[in-house]
């Protein structure tokens, strides 16, 4: 009913302390009743801790039922153990099946032997998750070889893929008591934390993804994890600052700092809980009884614990990945070569620091890591078919040049002592092995076809320069405790520009890679115009068979760990952002609705294909959407200065569906934000804080039901999808199912499992009554032979 506001409304607002409702029983609102708060009556929250744990908070006919833990009864310890069973049956099922890599598994099991061997790697998201599936091998000395191809190889027998999946199936199993006692810690009924836990046992999806060597069980047991303790530390807001107070408050901070170690979309939960912190800062700002520092005190205990603690974690992750990842890896080519410096087996030998004409060189592109300036005795293919100059990221006598005096290049520099290289210099550079020059011309390279870009070859001979090989050293930066590497070339400490007298134009390079002709390699060219810092170069190795014996010797500097850690996460970053396509991306919008599924593994028979459970989903769904109806409706309400007046348990109902459905938005709209398309189980998260609102539901929805409607309810919707559940199972398994049954479980066009996998229900049935099996050349034939009657008869329905 809708009111407007009026005298005896505001006397409410004003003096909420004279109105009060105490609910005998939870999620039963005809047992509420208003009453005269005393001022001197105690609360729950005036208690001490000892007896906080033991206080009785149901009473019913004299009885009452003793807490071992602040609003659980030991009937809702039962339930947790019998759920958490019932869990670990659904979760824990036939792990070992399949025994060969399915979906991603075979990535994530790479990197785990990386881990064992101590190899650096690089991948898009943080250690945490990776560590932990590495961990069943570290401990099983496992240090075989994992030569997987694809998904159809099987693991070999000392291979410890079932204790890793294990880690993913146990952490699976902790989302369901963390959703438990979430509902039943925000206050609401026994049947809603029961239904909700009962729902997450049966999701299809989320049962997947919990069987298999992926990221993505570790990360719903983290955010889950940090929901509950939020909860708990909300529940202690009338108490702060007593220890616990500060134990959930750390904790939340801990688990804060768990799921973004796991996924960079753990970001989202940091972004929730900072949400909900502000606005309970904002609530005690405008306490006028609070005392300002006391204020200030809540904000500091909130920055440190929920912000420094997450941080500290995130960066203890990192520092145990690089005390593990010692030795240089295939991935290492991806960092800078001081990072490189660091790892074991890619270090360089130092370097005379002083540069000279004669000198023999490598030049390195300082800005995209592509490597080092090369050339090859291969020509393009179209311009001035000259020889290639590219960069290439590995050492190799084809980088070596050595750099010669503008005015008269016949000179053997090489054979007198050395002169400097100073600001503003002309020179030319000599390929050692192909004898030609670092060449540019008024043509366009062969990829970059642009008109502000010109080629860049190797051309002309030893005793055959031209001015087209005349380049000007133009220092632009250098180390700033070695003055003199501001005014001439000294290796690794001056970085420096090269620009092209007759094209008016910088040595450059890009990202762009050079075709097959090219052999993949980075292309350079000479630009105009060009980002400037795509035109930066450095020397890092020299020689000179006339330098002094006492000359100076210059290395890579040893990174410390902070910089090693932006170096990496920046890296990480671009990596996450250039995500290759893969047939199973999907945009956010499709989610919400389970438009499509992920084909995770597939053999003669069998496969797995990501699906969540229909009834479930859909369910959440629509949750999500009367709330979201509900929310916009009392805003409307309010513009038009109607307010709706809620009881207490009103109120109570309004703030926790709106901090779960808060969760929901922040955990799946940021993805419209992206470009890139991303995986159905990026939603799962939502997934999660949308089934809780179904729990809030319930509680709303039968709020005035006796206890045993309430049940029949529960019972109803368990039924519907245990039923569902087992329906999808075999798709969740990897089981055998009929072709028939398959074909029926397309409820959705857009539902793309393969049936053909699966044998006809005849077929079935010859087998199972005659004992007859089936080989896999028989099974083949048989879907090539269906296979062709369906072209066929296709082919005679276009004829008629």
């Amino acid at each position: 009913m809708d009111y407007k506001l009026n005298n005896e409304d505001y006397e409410v607002i004003l003096n909420p302390v004279r109105y009060s409702t105490s609910i005998v029983s939870l999620g039963d609102i005809r047992y509420r009743k208003k009453r005269f708060k005393e001022p001197d009556s105690p609360s729950r929250h005036d208690l001490p801790e000892d007896d906080l744990l033991m206080y009785d908070t149901k009473e019913n006919g004299g009885k009452s039922i003793t807490k071992f833990f602040t609003g659980i009864s030991t009937s809702d310890v039962y339930n947790l153990l019998g759920l958490i069973v019932v869990s670990i049956i659904v979760r824990l099922y036939r792990l070992d099946h399949p025994n060969s890599v399915v979906f991603d598994e075979m990535h994530f099991e790479t990197l785990a032997l990386k881990y064992i061997r101590g190899n650096f790697f690089i991948d898009m998201h943080p250690p945490l998750a990776k560590l932990l599936i590495a961990l069943p091998g570290y401990l099983s000395r496992y240090d075989g070889i994992l030569d997987l191809e694809n998904e159809s190889e099987f693991f070999e027998s000392k291979y410890p893929y079932v204790t890793m999946r294990l880690i993913s199936g146990i952490l699976g199993i902790f989302i369901i008591p963390f959703s438990y006692l979430t509902i039943k810690l925000s206050g609401f009924s026994t049947n809603a934390a029961f239904l909700v836990s009962a729902l997450l046992i049966f999701e299809n999806a989320l049962v997947t993804q919990s069987r298999l060597i992926l990221l993505d069980s570790p990360l719903m047991a983290s955010t889950a994890f940090t929901m509950l303790i939020w909860v708990k530390f909300h529940n202690e807001k009338k108490r702060p600052f007593k220890t616990w107070w500060w134990i959930w408050l750390i904790m939340t901070g801990v688990g804060l700092g768990l799921t973004v170690s796991i996924k960079w979309v753990g970001f989202f939960t940091t972004i929730f809980i900072g949400l909900l912190t502000i606005k309970d800062l904002w609530d005690l700002l405008g306490d006028l009884h609070l005392p300002l520092i006391r204020w200030v005190n809540h904000f500091l205990a909130r920055v440190l614990c929920l912000l420094v603690i997450p941080v500290i974690l995130y960066m203890l992750v990192f520092a145990i990945h690089f005390s593990i990842l010692e030795n240089s890896g295939d991935d290492a080519i991806s960092m800078s070569p001081e990072f490189r410096h660091t790892l074991n087996g890619h270090g360089m030998n130092d370097t005379p620091i002083d540069v000279g004409y004669g000198s023999t060189i490598t030049l390195r592109h300082f800005n995209t890591r592509g490597g080092y300036l090369h050339s090859h005795n291969h020509h393009y293919p179209s311009g001035s078919k000259q020889q290639q100059v590219t960069l290439y990221p590995f050492k190799d006598e084809n980088n070596l040049w050595i750099i010669q005096k503008e005015t008269d290049p016949k000179i053997p520099f090489e054979t007198i002592n050395p002169s400097w290289i100073y600001h503003n210099t002309l020179i030319r550079l000599s390929h050692v092995l192909t004898e030609g020059w670092l060449h540019s011309h008024n043509i366009k390279p062969p990829v970059t076809n642009s008109d502000d870009q010109n080629e860049v070859s190797v051309y002309g001979s030893k005793d055959h320069s031209d001015t087209n090989d005349l380049w000007r050293v133009e220092i632009v930066d250098h180390e700033k405790s070695d003055s003199d590497s501001g005014r001439r070339l000294r290796a690794i400490h001056t970085k420096f520009r090269l620009f092209h007298i007759n094209s008016g134009c910088y040595l450059y390079s890009h990202s762009n890679k050079l075709p097959e002709w090219g052999f993949k390699q980075q292309e350079v060219t000479c630009g105009k115009g060009a980002t400037f810092i795509n035109t930066i170069w450095y020397i890092e190795t020299n020689s000179h068979p006339k330098l002094p014996s006492d000359t100076k010797m210059v290395n890579y500097k040893k990174l410390g760990f902070f910089e090693k850690f932006i170096e990496l996460n920046q890296v990480m970053w671009t990596n996450f952002k250039s995500i290759s396509l893969h047939p199973y991306l999907s945009h956010p919008s499709s989610w919400i609705l389970l438009k499509r599924g992920i084909g995770f593994w597939a053999q003669e028979h069998y496969q797995i294909y990501l699906i969540g459970n229909p009834f479930i989903w859909w369910t959440s769904t629509l949750t999500v959407l009367i709330f979201v109806i509900e929310k916009l409706n009392t805003i409307l309400k309010a513009k038009r200065g109607y307010i709706d007046r809620f009881s207490v348990k009103g109120e109570h109902v309004k703030l926790w569906s709106n901090v779960f459905l808060m969760g929901w938005c922040l955990h799946y709209l940021p993805f419209y934000l992206m470009s890139k398309e991303l995986f159905l189980q990026y939603y799962f998260p939502s997934l999660y804080f949308a089934i809780l609102l179904i729990g809030i539901g319930f509680d709303l929805i039968t709020e005035r039901f006796n206890s045993r409607n309430r049940t029949i309810i529960v019972t109803i919707f368990l039924i519907a999808s245990i039923y569902i559940f087992i329906l999808f199972s075999p798709l969740t398994y990897g089981n055998t199912w009929e072709k028939s049954s398959c074909d029926n479980s397309k409820w959705l066009s857009s539902w793309d499992y393969d049936c053909d996998l699966y044998v006809g229900s005849h077929l079935t049935r010859n087998t199972n009554t005659t004992g007859i099996e089936i080989t896999n050349q028989e099974f083949s034939d048989i879907r090539a032979f269906d296979k062709r009657a369906a072209e066929t008869e296709d082919e005679q329905d276009e004829q008629m």
